[in-house]
């Protein structure tokens, strides 16, 4: 789950300037002249319609494009329908459809305004354009890193989008061979991206779509059920299987942080849970924010607590090493393998339990330089002790970056990868990549998702959560939603004041727990 973001910043008033300028015939503003370096560019932006100037006549070539201004330009090539949103600002519906197209991410351009007038950073842009306009473009690492200067100041969620420009010939650097990742942009460096995006392939609608029928595969026939009825979970291909070996799916609830709403992971709440058909609980053990690192023995002992309340009930239960602020789960190796190591003793003998070893991994953190490795160390710890439970593992990225995995999973057993997303900030590209990973036999589960935005607020968008349960009920895949605690946010499953130990009836349950507890047991 992400932290919540600061509120919307004043906007500044000269962020119209693309939008309300008559669009003229040529590049003809009085500040762009005939011989310039970018004057193909920006003429050919302007006939196409996707680029416009400010009321003066003058385009401004040398000042910096804001988030919001690049962000747009790039819709209007790709063909990209504006979305209702709840911001005033002049661009607020096309960066909420390019941020539900997953274009971007909620941090790097928060929904809430406050970024989208401050200059977009070139990395983000490069990004954005390359998911937009060219999204099947690859390059290879050691083939293009070379040819920038300055790769190392490149933040490695990043590398794929720029690898991949740069292999494209979109981006070629400055003159001294640096890409400058951090910097922003002028107005004229951004209109020779788009010219050189376009020369690359011609720039595709990509408003998100539900896949078509051919590729939708058949439904598969899955078991529910407790631990009773299921036994040791195994899995089998990509699919999670019971003891027996036939398919099953898990649903149910994440805990928020313990360290905040442990009085919602009591024996009483988590029965009251069970009786609404959920046969999942996740126990969100936060290491930072004031969680695990700062309070081992507390938070431990309210862990324990929790997962000892799920297998009373008969439930499945995630054991859950909640990174966030701390980003890479190398920060903080010996602590997890330290944890781990004492939980499985703890629970191996109990098929009830899955181990869940990095939440969200992200920032400056690389598949195979960080997070394979990380797993490897703490799977061969939690298997020293307990060698069948099913492991979970995060990638890139907020759990995102499923397809890194796929190109290069880890070896063992009763190993799925986790891909988190929230109904109102991811659509249908995490879908598709969810289909490439499981194409390749990567088995995935969701152990987090929400109903509402990123950052738990907003919506709550129950249309786009039905298209993506019906997807993962599809593909028989396992899920977990955020979060059974009564926060003040639309993704908290119950309303202030409900009792912690349940029974909830309806009227106790929000918009979105209602909706999400109805779907247990479809």
């Amino acid at each position: 789950m992400k932290l919540p973001k600061k509120v919307l910043a004043p906007l500044l008033v000269l962020a119209v300037c693309l939008t309300l300028a008559v669009l003229p015939a040529r590049a003809d503003f009085r500040d762009v002249a005939p011989s310039s370096w970018y004057e193909g560019a920006i003429t050919q932006l302007t006939q196409t319609g996707a680029l416009k100037g400010y009321p003066d006549g003058t385009f401004r070539p040398n000042q910096t494009i804001s988030a919001a201004e690049f962000v747009s330009i790039t819709a209007r090539l790709a063909g990209l329908s504006e979305v209702q949103d709840q911001t005033s600002h002049w661009a607020a519906g096309q960066m909420q459809a390019a941020l539900q197209a997953g274009w971007y991410d909620w941090d790097e351009i928060p929904p809430t305004g406050e970024l989208f007038d401050q200059p977009i950073p070139r990395q983000l842009a490069v990004k954005i354009l390359m998911r937009a306009l060219l999204p099947d473009v690859r390059g290879d690492y050691h083939t293009e890193s070379v040819k920038i200067k300055d790769f190392s100041t490149l933040n490695g969620r990043y590398y794929e989008a720029v690898l991949a420009a740069y292999a494209a010939g979109v981006v070629h650097g400055d003159t001294s061979g640096a890409f400058r990742p951090l910097a922003g942009l002028s107005r004229a460096e951004a209109c020779t991206l788009f010219q050189n995006a376009q020369a690359v392939q011609p720039a595709q609608p990509t408003q998100p779509v539900q896949p078509t029928d051919p590729a939708v595969p058949d439904p598969v026939q899955a078991r529910q059920g407790g631990v009773s009825q299921n036994g040791w979970l195994q899995v089998k291909g990509t699919q999670l299987c019971s003891e027996t070996g036939e398919p099953v799916v898990l649903r149910g609830m994440s805990s928020h942080g313990l360290q905040w709403y442990s009085q919602f992971t009591g024996s009483g709440a988590v029965s009251s849970l069970a009786d609404w058909g959920a046969n999942l609980f996740r126990v969100a053990m936060y290491t930072g924010e004031g969680g695990y690192l700062s309070q081992p023995s507390a938070i431990k002992a309210k862990l324990t607590a929790a997962v000892d309340a799920a297998i009373a009930n008969d439930l499945y239960v995630i054991i859950d090493w909640h990174i966030l602020s701390a980003g890479n789960p190398m920060s903080h190796v010996d602590e997890a393998l330290a944890f781990f190591t004492e939980m499985s003793q703890r629970y191996k003998d109990t098929p009830n339990v899955l181990y869940e070893l990095c939440n969200e991994p992200n920032g400056d953190v690389s598949w195979s330089g960080d997070v394979k490795p990380y797993a490897q160390r703490l799977i061969s710890a939690i298997r020293a002790n307990s060698p069948k439970a099913v492991i979970l593992v995060g990638s890139p990225t907020w759990s995102q970056d499923i397809h890194l995995a796929a190109a290069d999973p880890l070896e063992g057993e009763n190993l799925m990868y986790t891909l988190h997303f929230y109904a109102g900030t991811h659509g249908a590209e995490l879908r598709q990549r969810i289909d490439g990973a499981m194409a390749k036999g990567l088995p995935v589960f969701i152990s987090e998702w929400g109903t509402s935005r990123a950052d738990g607020s907003g919506g709550v968008f129950l249309e786009e959560s039905r298209v993506w349960l019906d997807f993962l009920d599809q593909r028989g895949i396992s899920w977990c939603n955020w979060s059974l605690c009564d926060k003040d946010e639309t993704s908290a499953a119950l309303r202030p004041g409900a009792p912690q130990d349940g029974p909830w009836g309806q009227d106790q349950l929000t918009e979105s727990g209602q909706f999400v507890f109805s779907r247990f047991s479809s």
